[in-house]
């Protein structure tokens, strides 16, 4: 009796269900293309970076410099003045890659002579990628040789 049970079920499913619809291949639908605007910044950047001459720029260089000199190299070299500082780049690799404004200034160091610096200000490289970063190093002090040869890394 079960299985007289089952079969009458089965046989109402088959019963209620739609009818099969085949596929049309012959005729085909053809749909407008839709033009999407580019976003107003690409892939969550902005590209608003602070000017080379800003003063939170230079005062982070100079103050990472001086703890560099005196925590790794024991040294009590610092920046003295930074001066005449001027973009060289900005967003020069493209678009499509993260914000950077490439910068160079004239710096004379405590030890009395000049030297260049050469820094790159990065969008999303602040504290948990919020704010902005500054890579940056000092002709004839990239002691490690970390953007060799001659601060080139840091140079679009």
């Amino acid at each position: 009796m079960k299985s007289f049970a089952g079969a009458c079920a089965i046989l109402a499913a088959v019963a209620t269900a739609p009818a099969a619809v085949a596929a049309d291949y012959a005729t085909t639908k053809t749909y407008a293309a839709t033009v999407v605007e580019p976003a107003p910044f690409y892939r969550g950047f902005s590209g608003r970076l602070p000017a080379c001459g800003d003063s939170g720029v230079i005062g982070r260089i100079t103050s990472a410099f001086a703890a560099r000199e005196r925590g790794y190299w024991g040294s009590d070299l610092a920046l003295e003045a930074v001066g005449h500082p001027r973009e060289i780049g900005y967003r020069s690799w493209g678009a499509s890659f993260v914000p950077r404004r490439f910068c160079a200034a004239e710096t004379l160091t405590t030890d009395r002579r000049p030297r260049r610096v050469f820094y790159e200000i990065i969008e999303g490289d602040g504290f948990a990628g919020i704010g902005w970063g500054v890579n940056w190093c000092v002709t004839g002090l990239d002691r490690h040789r970390a953007f060799a040869p001659g601060c080139k890394m840091v140079r679009p």
